[in-house]
């Protein structure tokens, strides 16, 4: 599909181009700006590393290493190719060369990327619990999966098939089309599409996914007990609050609707014995400013807001994840007895309503 540029009398075409044409490089100038810009991918990630190679009998590299919300390693493999190439068998020798990394080397690699030469673990381990919404390390809850991400300026049809069929058997790929288009005024412009899983189908791949995961004695018993919790949570819900009444139970730690308006979200995030309430604010526009500058309008109140929440919030920033929130923690989380299920159930749903009666009237003032 071409992309169009509207003017006074037509749809003018916005011809196609090549990478290689416009001499933009792969580790010079495309890898570069996706570590500056990880939400280009379309997802909440944290940048560990470039070009990670710390493994024994192998000069192999990491394009880019990263961290998901849900504390899963994620290996981006990139290429400027209107292939891919062999990407996709690449990216699964980093998956598993990657696999054993603790949470503690992940954060010594943090911690390099961030200052090379003088690695400051301190800082690099709060920053990765800041993003990860933890109080402290759970080597439980870390790198129990390792994710893929494949860049490229377009896949062939033995690529995509591939990864098809590697996501049948459990595997989570995702290919991410970066496409580039020249203006006739010279500037480069990149459609960036993810094709597989396609978006519109996502979900009801999510689900043959999982009937498929369920039918297989291997299934991971954390996101059935996890998957569990949601279901009693939702259902407790219902008898409090209509916030969440769409949403359905998942394997994922967190569940999330809006509060009313676009890029202003209240979730429900679920640990191993905590769980929290939060207001996470994403406002996609492309500017980390915008997202700041609504979550400091809303800190400049914290005094109201949290008078009308009773009790103090914890307000982040979130720098490295190009979002911002303000959260609530309480004891309580899917790993603890069944038996005790109700009780966290209830603080979290008083919780959560308390949360949208302080931050809503708030959130729908602020400038648009």
């Amino acid at each position: 599909m071409a992309i169009f540029q509207i003017t006074k009398d037509a749809l003018a075409a916005i011809p196609e181009t090549q990478f290689g044409r416009e001499r933009i490089f792969e580790r010079k100038d495309l890898q570069r700006l996706l570590r500056a810009n990880i939400s280009v991918l379309g997802e909440d990630l944290l940048c560990i590393a470039e070009e990670f190679c710390d493994w024994a009998d192998s000069n192999r590299r990491i394009d880019l290493l990263c961290l998901d919300a849900d504390a899963n390693l994620v290996v981006v493999e990139l290429k400027r190719t209107n292939d891919g190439g062999h990407m996709e068998l690449q990216a699964l020798r980093y998956a598993a060369m990657v696999s054993p990394m603790t949470f503690e080397k992940m954060v010594e690699t943090y911690a390099d990327t961030l200052s090379p030469g003088a690695p400051n673990l301190d800082d690099a381990r709060a920053r990765v619990l800041r993003f990860l919404g933890w109080t402290k390390p759970d080597q439980g809850e870390f790198g129990s999966d390792v994710r893929i991400v494949l860049v490229a300026a377009d896949f062939s049809r033995e690529l995509t098939t591939s990864v098809l069929w590697l996501n049948e058997r459990e595997l989570s790929i995702r290919a991410v089309r970066m496409k580039p288009y020249r203006m006739a005024t010279g500037e480069i412009l990149v459609d960036v599409q993810q094709v597989i899983p396609l978006p519109e189908a996502e979900e009801f791949q999510t689900q043959l996914g999982e009937k498929k995961r369920e039918e297989r004695e291997n299934r991971s018993h954390r996101y059935v007990v996890r998957k569990q919790f949601w279901e009693g949570l939702l259902a407790h819900a219902k008898g409090r609050t209509k916030l969440h009444e769409t949403c359905k139970p998942a394997e994922r730690n967190w569940i999330s609707n809006s509060i009313g308006r676009s890029g202003f979200n209240l979730n429900y995030v679920l640990l191993q014995h905590q769980s929290r309430v939060e207001l996470y604010i994403d406002l996609r526009s492309g500017s980390d400013e915008d997202n700041l500058r609504a979550f400091r309008a809303l800190q400049a109140q914290q005094t109201g807001i949290e008078a009308a929440f009773g009790a103090p919030l914890d307000w982040q920033e979130l720098p490295d994840a190009a979002a911002c929130r303000v959260c609530y923690t309480l004891e309580g989380g899917y790993r603890d007895r069944p038996e005790e299920w109700p009780k966290t159930f209830e603080a979290l749903v008083d919780a959560m309503v308390r949360l949208d009666r302080a931050f809503r009237p708030a959130v729908q003032e602020l400038e648009r």
